[in-house]
């Protein structure tokens, strides 16, 4: 049974899998899949709650969404999964401790998809990439990511990791990820980058505020760079208003892709519940 806990599980094939289903359900002719979808959700999550819920329903399975505090309780998470497994299919959780996640994945009776926890977020980056493979290969771009470490951050590690992605982190030193190829200059990082990602600086307000990403930043980087910030972003904060109404600034759009990914991540572990 395979689980998406973190990137570095995958592969390149694997990756290529899910844009060629991702495809398919783009155009709704995705495979079918009968049966339950429980998710545990936050209240204050929105698009990948809202893809999540309506991507399931749209394939077939019935979404029941309970909030993550319903999984911080003495029981046992092994017999957690084991009785949602006499009724469910598949979970879907976000929880800020992904040994939650862990757990519930080590008792192999249902697939387990993390839909963001404290270290990471997987399905935000697959979103991102399968919305970059409709007009060329990710794998051959290069990206920026400015920001501090953090989920976001690590994520796109665990992806550069998984898919050998040309992937640089720029902020102050003492706020970069571990084992990332960082680069404190902006100017000199934006002049090599293809794709431009960036991350609410959190309690690093201050030290961030010099690696904004405004207009100015986007000219110095090749023609055509794409800005994709993480939502929720703020404008004024780690990107101007110039920025975000600049051409390059594919947010929205890219954002639409997390319902087929989202979907191809469902069928691709049910299928391995079948194998």
């Amino acid at each position: 049974m395979q689980h998406l806990l973190r990137l570095d599980e995958w592969s390149v094939s694997d990756l290529h899998a899910l844009f060629r289903l991702a495809s398919e359900y783009a155009q709704e002719r995705g495979p079918r899949r009968d049966g339950c979808a429980v998710l545990f959700f936050p209240p204050t999550s929105l698009r990948t709650r809202v893809s999540f819920e309506r991507g399931a329903s749209m394939m077939g399975l019935q979404p029941v969404t309970f909030p993550p505090e319903t999984l911080d309780k003495p029981e046992a998470l092994r017999d957690v999964a084991g009785y949602l497994a006499q009724w469910a299919d598949i979970v879907i959780a976000r929880h800020p401790n992904i040994g939650v996640l862990e757990q519930l994945a080590a008792a192999n009776t249902l697939p387990v998809v993390n839909a963001m926890t404290d270290v990471n977020h997987p399905c935000e980056v697959l979103s991102d990439l399968y919305a970059l493979s409709v007009t060329g290969d990710p794998v051959q771009l290069r990206y920026l990511f400015v920001g501090a470490d953090g989920n976001i951050a690590r994520a796109w590690q665990e992806a550069a990791r998984a898919f050998q992605l040309d992937l640089v982190q720029c902020c102050p030193a003492e706020l970069a990820s571990p084992g990332a190829i960082w680069n404190g200059d902006l100017r000199d990082a934006a002049s090599r980058a293809d794709v431009i990602i960036t991350d609410g600086p959190g309690r690093h307000a201050k030290a961030l505020a010099p690696y904004q990403i405004t207009t100015e930043v986007l000219g110095w980087a090749p023609a055509g760079v794409r800005l994709t910030p993480c939502p929720p972003f703020v404008r004024g904060r780690e990107v101007s208003a110039g920025a975000i109404a600049s051409p390059n600034f594919v947010g929205y759009g890219f954002k639409s892709a997390l319902l087929p990914v989202q979907q191809s991540v469902l069928s691709m572990l049910l299928d391995s519940t079948a194998r």
